[in-house]
Parts: C-alpha cells; structure tokens; sequence
C-alpha cells in the first residue's frame, strides 16, 4: 500500500456540513416560475387528471392560489389561458378581456412586486390547435407573426413583466419586439421559448391547456429532437432580434442543450421541466417507486448545474417548502 499513489476525493465527503461547505450548485427558491392555468367561469378548480397537483383555476380561486405561492417565496409565475371559445385565428389571445389578460390586471392588483410572465401562443385558443394561422392544413408564418403581436401588447397592456413567446414562427422575437416598442412598452422584456422540441414530454400540457393540435402535429415548427447544431441557429436568430432571456424546452432529455447554449450565450437561461417530465415521476412516486423530494431535488439541481438560471416547473410550490425545511 505505501508504494500507491492515488488522490482522496473522499476527504471532502465526510460530514454533511463539510458536503454543503463544497457544494458547487444551489437550488435557491428565486430560481423557480411557477405555471398557473386560468379558465373562464367560477368555482372552477379542476385537477388535470395527467397531473396530479395541477389545477385549472377560475378567477375568484387565483388569488388564493398567487397568496400561497407569495408566502413560499416563490418571485414568478407564468399564465397560461383556457378559453370558453375558441376560434381558427385564436381571438381570445388577443382580447381585451381575454382570461389571461383578466388574471394579469388581477395578479398585479393584489400582488404588484410579483414577476407575472406571460404565455404567449395561440394555440389554446385557436379551435385548430396549432399555434398561428392555418390554411389548407398549412401552418402560415408571417401572418401568425401579426396575431402574435398583437396578443403580445395586449397582454403587456394588461401589466404582463415579462412576454414569453413560446410558438416557434420564425421572426416571432423580431415581430414582438417592434410591436412592443411602438406600443410603448420599450422597457417590457421577452422571454423566448428560443430552444422548443416537438417533444412527446408535453402530452400532460395539452390536457391541461386543452390545446393538442386536431390535426397533424408541429414539427413543421418545433424542432427534431435529434438535431443539436439547429438550437445553435435558433438562439442566435432570437439574440440578434432582441430576446431577453433564452429558453430551452424541455429540459430532462436536453441537458447537453442547456450546457452548450448557457456556454455560447450570455442571456438568462430558462429551463422548462415540463409536463410529462412532472407527470412521470408523480406516477412513479405515487407507487412508490421513488422517493419524490430527492428525485425532484435531484433533477432541477441537475438542471441547474447544466447552466440554467432559471427553472420552470410544476413542482415550484413543493420546492419552494423542501428547501425552507432544510
């Protein structure tokens, strides 16, 4: 043994606090957006039955719901719309008293200090569910450009801090940010879904959105899984058209996505852990297969340690009180 020689990593490991004293990545509750899904009507608080936790909530239970997240320390959420109606060039997104525009005006009444970001996208309202305008089963994308600027400024208007364009037209960065600045909302940043992945993790989404396409699917504007050089491309056309911060979506299967974009790029880095990444390990742990808290730990850590700054997850409220245990 004295003629060994070998390195003792294990030095560092050997109490719980000398770990922590070590510790390269923290998971801190200001990390964390929380996804809220607003619906028309009253007394409405329906579970979606693909995610267990996750509710649709009608205006009169919202603000129980921003009071929760607030206490827990939680600084952002997203609002996410179901609408009543729905038409083939998705007019509610736009609409004044649209519902997420109803739950803005009302989030930033009661709770002003609260980053409240928002979806912006057509296809939960559009009775198509595809994301821009459709002819002859064809997704157009410079008219879809107009719509979403004008869901954009509607929804700035209504105190959206943040836009969150999450449709995948080409030029959608450009289109809102010059609709933004000539409606006067120079200072309103935007949030781009740059990085989006015609995934099959966001089954759970749809159910919750009520917004799957009713016919073909989006790959003709989400990207292939398999491609990586492509999410190079795609950030560096939402850079130079003026994002704010970059998003990678979804982000279990796309770690090496979030580590080569936080490494080329100097934006803040969203990660969205989405629906089916959610749904799945809520399956597994109400089996109890796993241990849900240490998974859950586990994973976002592993997002943040891949680059992201920020992460957004259905799992921000047992977060935000398991690291408040700690």
């Amino acid at each position: 043994m004295k003629e060994l020689q070998f390195h003792r990593h294990r030095r560092l490991r050997q109490t719980a606090n000398l770990r922590a004293m070590v510790r390269e990545t923290h998971l801190h509750v200001e990390d964390l957006i929380y996804p809220i899904f607003v619906v028309e009507g009253e007394q409405v608080r329906q579970e979606v039955a693909s995610m267990p936790g996750v509710y649709q909530l009608s205006l009169d239970y919202l603000n129980d719901e921003i009071a929760e997240v607030v206490e827990l320390g939680i600084k952002s959420v997203i609002v996410f719309g179901v609408p009543r109606e729905k038409d083939e060039v998705g007019s509610q997104a736009y609409c004044e008293h649209g519902i997420v525009q109803q739950a803005i005006r009302q989030i930033k009444e009661n709770y002003p200090e609260l980053v409240v970001i928002a979806d912006t996208c057509l296809c939960e309202y559009t009775s198509h569910g595809h994301c821009g305008v459709v002819e002859n089963e064809q997704v157009l994308n410079d008219p879809s450009l107009e719509l979403l600027v004008k869901t954009a400024v509607s929804q700035a208007k209504a105190g959206a801090d943040i836009i969150a364009p999450s449709n995948m037209m080409d030029g959608f960065v450009a289109a809102i940010r010059q609709g933004l600045d000539e409606a006067g909302f120079v200072h309103v940043p935007i949030m781009s879904y740059a990085i989006k992945y015609a995934s099959a993790f966001y089954g759970p989404f749809r159910d919750a959105a009520n917004s799957s396409p009713q016919f073909g699917d989006r790959k003709t504007y989400q990207m292939d899984p398999a491609n990586r050089l492509e999410a190079f491309r795609e950030a560096e056309s939402d850079v130079r058209e003026g994002a704010d911060f970059l998003m990678v979506k979804p982000a279990l299967a796309y770690l090496d996505i979030i580590r080569d974009i936080k490494n080329h790029f100097h934006l803040p880095l969203v990660a969205y852990n989405v629906s089916g990444e959610y749904s799945m390990i809520k399956a597994a742990a109400q089996n109890g297969w796993i241990d849900e808290k240490a998974i859950v730990l586990e994973m976002l850590t592993g997002m943040k340690r891949a680059g992201a700054d920020l992460i957004l997850t259905y799992f921000a409220k047992d977060v935000a009180r398991w690291l408040k245990e700690k």
